[in-house]
């Protein structure tokens, strides 16, 4: 009697615990509607801003934007002041100094004079 007591309540618990574990996947599975949708909607808000990123940047805003006397004090700096080289050039030390750490392989791009 006991053994079938055991063996019921087993059961009960084993029943108990797969139900538990469908009940938690369909919880599951019912936001995954809700998640999409707000996954289309973060994609549509990340193209719209990145649409308006796109034209605050646009050259002629730029332009429009250096008209205005809140930045009448900056000036672009003409080509003579511009002064490109290669980074990788540029770190070239000579035989009898110490190495620095390894150089960059990017492009920069300083303004000199500018105010």
């Amino acid at each position: 009697m006991t053994r079938l007591l055991v063996c019921i309540f087993v059961f009960c618990l084993c029943l108990y615990a797969y139900i538990d574990k469908q009940n938690r996947v369909t919880e599951l599975r019912l936001k995954i509607p809700e998640i999409s949708k707000e996954i289309r909607g973060l994609a549509e808000e990340n193209c719209r801003m990145q649409y308006e990123i796109d034209q605050f940047e646009n050259p002629q805003h730029l332009m429009e934007l250096a008209a205005l006397p809140e930045y009448s004090h900056l000036k672009h700096p003409l080509l003579k002041e511009v002064v490109t080289m290669k980074e990788a050039v540029a770190l070239q030390l000579p035989a009898s100094k110490e190495p620095k750490a390894a150089a960059p392989l990017h492009k920069r791009t300083i303004a000199l004079g500018a105010r």
